[in-house]
């Protein structure tokens, strides 16, 4: 009997395999992969503690059961599963047995019918004012190489809005200080863009060019000779939240915030939301607009059109401080 389970729970494996190579050849993106993995691997791990080994055996009361353990779970900071999260898992569970019907694994599809958690419209709770993004901005020590790096890559963050990421996987090539844009290339959706760099931004990497000179990638891991290995996620999300503290703005900083924050000031600036849509990388405006939040001054502006617009350029929305550098 132990025999049998092991071979229904090789059978399972070997299911979620397939799937995972069938949509790493629709070349679905690596992170999307692995958090699929881990997903149907929890699912069928759940499924195993209840003697249920057999996909056959998976029906829609069982994925309902799975359903109610979710909206129980804890996270790891022990607050309830949000229903981003919840939705997410389900969705990579009801993807899955959609393949497994398609390719005559089984005879019906159980999750056909599973209604899925209803996601609210949420916003970010903190977007930052002009002036903090400058306060930010300017905390970084220029007089140090980790100083003139993580200036740099707050100022990235900042002056187009990139995703942590995109600013990750940069080359040094991406970066064309001669036509004043960055490249990024294959980005989220696996989508090249080119976003335009202010002048500050490129005086700043001139000044990190000089200093660190990288070979590889654009933020190498480590300040010395071999930067073979990009910068890790955890020190890019330190240089944002540790120059926030610093700031002493009372807000979160990380680079969602300055992301959002970023395309905001854009909107406040007049900047429409097409080419708003261009410079995040969004799959369609709807997502755009889902995204950005109309802060009282634009809604006071959208709702009389005959003020002209008293803000500054995008340039300049996009802060045009120069602070010596040491």
């Amino acid at each position: 009997m132990p025999s049998v389970r092991h071979s229904e729970t090789a059978a399972a494996e070997r299911y979620i395999n397939a799937h995972l190579d069938y949509l790493r050849a629709r070349n679905y993106a690596h992170d999307t992969l692995v958090f699929k993995e881990m997903a149907l691997k929890a699912f069928t791990a759940w499924c195993a503690e209840r003697g249920i080994v057999r996909m056959t055996e998976v029906t829609r009361p069982v994925l309902q059961r799975y359903q109610r353990h979710l909206y129980h779970t804890l996270s790891r900071g022990g607050k309830p599963m949000s229903a981003g999260a919840q939705f997410n898992r389900l969705m990579a569970v009801k993807v899955f047995f959609r393949f497994l019907t398609r390719e005559n694994v089984l005879l019906y599809n159980p999750a056909s019918e599973l209604e899925l958690p209803k996601l609210e419209k949420r916003l970010p709770k903190d977007v930052l004012t002009a002036e903090e993004a400058e306060r930010v901005l300017s905390q970084p020590d220029v007089a140090t190489p980790i100083g003139i790096r993580d200036r740099a890559i707050l100022e990235v963050f900042y002056s187009t809005g990139i995703r942590r990421s995109e600013l990750i996987a940069l080359e040094r090539n991406c970066l064309n200080i001669a036509r004043g844009i960055v490249a990024v290339r294959q980005g989220k959706g696996h989508k090249d863009r080119d976003l335009p760099l202010s002048p500050v931004l490129l005086e700043d990497l001139r000044t990190y060019w000089r200093w660190l000179k990288p070979r590889t990638y654009l933020f190498p891991s480590r300040l010395h000779r071999d930067r073979e290995q990009p910068i890790s996620d955890k020190v890019i999300w330190l240089a944002c939240s540790n120059a926030g503290k610093q700031a002493g703005i009372g807000k979160r900083s990380n680079p969602h915030v300055i992301r959002h924050s970023y395309a905001t000031h854009l909107l406040e600036a007049g900047t429409d939301l097409r080419t708003i849509q261009l410079l995040l990388g969004h799959e369609d405006l709807e997502t755009t607009a889902k995204y950005l939040h109309l802060s009282q001054k634009h809604l006071h502006q959208v709702a009389h059109p005959i003020e002209e617009l008293k803000l500054a350029s995008v340039d300049q929305s996009r802060r045009l401080y120069h602070r010596p550098r040491s």
